[in-house]
């Protein structure tokens, strides 16, 4: 069984191989772990030998199939368990990474799979990140980056790429939750921002930085 620190890499090495197809610096690797680069750079060598990760010391790393294989597991782990505080234990969907990210080492595969099945084989958590499933297939998800769409478009709220917990009690305030339904009114790159009409009519206005981290889909998909 790899251990707590083990997982925690490959998670995170996998996130951030979704940003890129080159090999992820060292130096990355060690600012999103908060580590040292020596640090970072020994446990490199390590996860290599144990054939997790391909290593190239000048260049960086990247994940080898049972690396991919082993994020998967932890990030099903974490995001069923993301799903099972918010619709079975109520607690908000602003609070549960933190909860998860403990939950996930140590959650048996024989909980982890009864909280599947009470959640009827859910395909995303509470922020609409995809799970995997119990193969480790991740869905397929469509969706834009709510910068990217034209104004006069109906759209529907599909993902929030950032967890930051005051970040998602904003959008909790304004109604902009995954399966929201949302027109966009405006795309002003002057000002930097974003206006858009929800589902109760209430009219929205986001900072593109923000809007950036929305992801969205065709109202209705």
């Amino acid at each position: 069984m790899a251990s707590v620190t083990v997982e925690n890499y490959v998670k995170t090495i996998w996130l951030e191989q979704q940003q890129t197809d080159e090999l992820i610096p060292m130096g990355r690797v060690a600012t999103v772990m908060g580590v040292t680069p020596g640090t970072a750079t020994t446990m490199a060598k390590t996860l290599n030998k144990a054939g997790l990760i391909r290593y190239e010391p000048r260049d960086g790393l990247r994940l080898t199939a049972g690396g991919e294989e082993l994020a998967m597991h932890v990030l099903r782990r974490h995001r069923l368990v993301e799903l099972f505080l918010v619709q079975v234990l109520g607690l908000d969907w602003s609070e549960v990474h933190e909860e998860a990210e403990q939950w996930e080492h140590v959650i048996s595969d024989r909980v982890l799979e009864r909280m599947d099945r009470i959640l009827n084989f859910p395909r995303v958590d509470p922020h609409g990140d995809p799970i995997p499933d119990a193969s480790g297939a991740l869905p397929e998800q469509d969706g834009m980056c709510l910068t990217e769409v034209s104004e006069g478009k109906a759209v529907a709220v599909s993902r929030i790429v950032d967890q930051d917990p005051a970040f998602l009690q904003y959008l909790d305030r304004v109604g902009l939750t995954p399966g929201t339904e949302l027109e966009v009114l405006g795309q002003d790159r002057m000002a930097e921002a974003v206006t858009l009409r929800v589902a109760d009519g209430e009219l929205v206005t986001l900072g593109r930085a923000a809007a950036a981290k929305i992801l969205v889909t065709r109202s209705g998909s």
